[in-house]
Parts: C-alpha cells; structure tokens; sequence
C-alpha cells in the first residue's frame, strides 16, 4: 500500500521491449537505498516489482501487457521523468491517502491555469470512473495523492476534474511539467468503490 506522497522524482532509464512484456530500468537512488528483491515501488502511481537492483543507483521492474495497455507507461521514453514511492511502513505517517499503486484508468490534461502560487490543472476522466471523484475528496494523478477541486457536472459530455498543484507539488513531482494532452494514470479513492458495492448488496443493485 502507498500514501500518494512522492518520495523522488526518479528517471526513466531504458526500456527493453519483449514482446507483450518490457523491462524498465529506473534511476532512483533515494528509494533503492533500502531495497529489496520483491520490494514494490510505485513507478508513476503504479505498483511495481524490483527484480534487480542497485542500492543508491537504480532498479529493475518487468511491465506485463495488460500494465502497459492499461495505464500510461507506454508513453514513456527514456529520459522521462517519473514519480516514486515505496510502500508504506507500518509504523510510518500517513501523509496523502489510501493509495493501492492499482490504476482505474488514464486520462489527459485539458488545460492548465498558472497562478502567481499555485497551477490548477484541467484532466479528463473515463466516464465509468466519474461517480467516484467529488469535489473535495481525494484522487491520485500518476502516483500523486491530491483533493479535488472542481468536477464536471452531469449533464456535461466529457467528464473532468480539477486539482490546485501548490509549489511544493510542481517542483516535486511530474505533476509540474505536464502539458496539454499528457497522460496520466488515475486511481480513484477505493473507499468510495468499497461503499459502491456495499449499497449495491443491501439494495439489490439500485441505489
């Protein structure tokens, strides 16, 4: 499990495609200075496994198919930026959210509004991941763990939502050089879908 804090913005070494698979290699000297075969680190939200490792240097993670088809690592070229987080400690603070490194999906930016201290950003949102995110309820943008802004409403044709990016975020994440039609992996609060299913099964389905 993940709290949304990043921990470094890593670097995207190479990419050795196989087939319907690819191996990653990432530099992230912070997070390999205790890591472990079977570590998992979140690479851009998504949960990943080290397979080999460097201390203080980089590491090693395998990308199956439906990964790469599903989230937005595919855009990926080496020399990108990336986001990073271990798992969390159980004895750690709980910064950001329940974050599980499993994406829902991948949307794109539609715009971005620079203020004199903070950005806000403009991002696209699956329709079928729509009822899960609310103003003022938490929502994680490539492994980023934020508070919704604004949502669209419904009777808009394409969903959307907002997020205000502070300093601290824009020079610590991906999040600050992102520009209009960049992807990102989306990760709903899984709250909200444990609740989905609970109502779902007292009230036979409705709502």
């Amino acid at each position: 499990m993940f709290t949304g804090i990043v921990e470094e913005l890593g670097t995207l070494e190479s990419i050795d495609r196989r087939g319907d698979s690819a191996r990653l290699r990432i530099r992230g000297p912070l997070v390999t200075s205790d890591a472990g075969h079977g570590d998992s680190i979140a690479v851009n939200g998504v949960c990943l496994t080290v397979t080999e490792w460097e201390t203080g240097a980089h590491f090693d993670v395998d990308v199956m198919a439906e990964t790469l088809d599903r989230t937005a690592l595919a855009a990926l070229a080496p020399g990108d930026p990336v986001n990073l987080e271990r798992a969390m400690r159980a004895d750690a603070r709980f910064g950001g959210h329940i974050v599980q490194g499993h994406v829902d999906g991948t949307g794109r930016v539609v715009s971005r509004v620079e203020h004199e201290h903070w950005h806000v950003l403009r991002i696209s949102l699956p329709g079928d991941l729509a009822r899960y995110v609310v103003e003022k309820g938490s929502i994680t943008v490539s492994g980023t763990s934020l508070t919704v802004s604004a949502v669209s409403g419904p009777g808009e044709a394409d969903a959307w939502f907002e997020v205000s990016l502070i300093p601290t975020t824009l020079e610590a994440t991906i999040l600050g050089g992102l520009a209009h039609g960049d992807p990102v992996n989306l990760e709903v609060d899984v709250l909200a879908k444990y609740v989905e299913r609970l109502l779902d099964g007292r009230g036979g389905g409705s709502r």
